[in-house]
């Protein structure tokens, strides 16, 4: 019988069947190509996120190079009581939450019809990720002037050409503007919830069904029951993933209105102050306040994945 003898200088904790913690040189050893890339990350958005805090406590307007001065909470105080700001802040809420409610609705519906077995399946799926692929300034220029516009848009043409002359015209650019920027954004995104609901059906286990049709459940019972709890944390992380991104979106708002008719929201604002008006001050302190509700909701996010990641483990 032999035995192996450990040093008595030897610190490191031995467990079966595990690679001892690396410590000292060899720790240093494995992150050290990882360090020029922490490097970058941080110059290239912790420091400029430093920078707009610091800019948001100054009063800073480019029409007055001479009175520029730090330690004022007035850019803070007008975000929260300019009037014009709230109004976007209620923009960017109505906008975000009724893109993502429909878009997360339709993709759950998409991702339960593609996930049954059918000819050319693959191929549908590549069309309907086409979509979230497109740029944002080109769909909506598309919407526009290609499907809203009244007077040789697809939308009115088609109206035309079901009921005749007699056909009612809409102006949906003039009349509802928000929901035209919402029809867009929801066309954009319905792919990207459809691709996460679709890889949670897809990772379902199915002896459960099997189990619940043999007990005589019928299909509602077996979605309400079966299929609805196992997805949602997929529609979880859909959801607040795909409330990051659009409560961020400039894009579709300035090509379509340019912030006109009631339909500003923050990131919009953050440019007219910024450009238009040149309140450095004010413009980085809504700055600062969307980043930090987009931290809140990715924290959310995060912590969304990583319990969805242990249970798939």
């Amino acid at each position: 019988m032999t035995s192996t003898a450990i040093a008595p200088d030897d610190t490191r904790t031995i467990v079966a069947g595990r690679e001892p913690a690396p410590t000292g040189r060899r720790a240093w050893a494995r992150r050290g190509p990882l360090l020029p890339a922490l490097a970058f990350v941080i110059v290239v958005t912790q420091i400029p996120f430093v920078i707009t805090i610091v800019i948001s406590f100054m009063n800073w307007n480019a029409a007055y190079p001479n009175d520029v001065w730090f330690g004022t909470l007035e850019n803070y105080r007008s975000v929260l009581t300019d009037p014009l700001i709230l109004r976007a802040v209620g923009v960017t809420v109505v906008l975000t939450v009724g893109t993502v409610f429909v878009s997360a609705l339709l993709g759950m519906l998409i991702a339960l019809l593609l996930d049954r077995k059918f000819v050319g399946r693959g191929v549908v799926r590549t069309l309907i990720i086409v979509p979230f692929l497109i740029v944002p300034v080109a769909a909506a220029l598309v919407f526009k002037h290609a499907i809203f516009n009244t007077s040789y848009g697809l939308l009115n043409g088609t109206l035309t050409m079901l009921f005749g002359d007699d056909a009612p015209q809409l102006d949906i650019m003039s009349t509802a503007p928000l929901l035209a920027i919402g029809v867009v954004l929801v066309w954009q995104w319905t792919p990207f919830m459809m691709l996460i609901m679709l890889a949670g059906l897809q990772s379902r286990p199915l002896d459960v069904y099997e189990a619940a049709m043999m007990d005589g459940a019928g299909p509602w019972k077996v979605f309400r029951f079966v299929t609805l709890p196992h997805l949602r944390r997929y529609i979880e992380l859909a959801v607040l993933l795909g409330t990051i991104y659009i409560v961020q979106n400039f894009d579709t708002v300035f090509t379509m209105t340019s912030g006109g008719l009631g339909t500003a929201n923050l990131p919009y604002v953050i440019y007219q102050e910024f450009f238009v008006a040149q309140d450095y001050g004010v413009s980085s302190a809504v700055g600062v306040v969307v980043v930090v509700v987009s931290l809140v909701v990715a924290t959310f996010a995060l912590r969304t994945a990583s319990s969805l990641l242990k249970e798939e483990s």
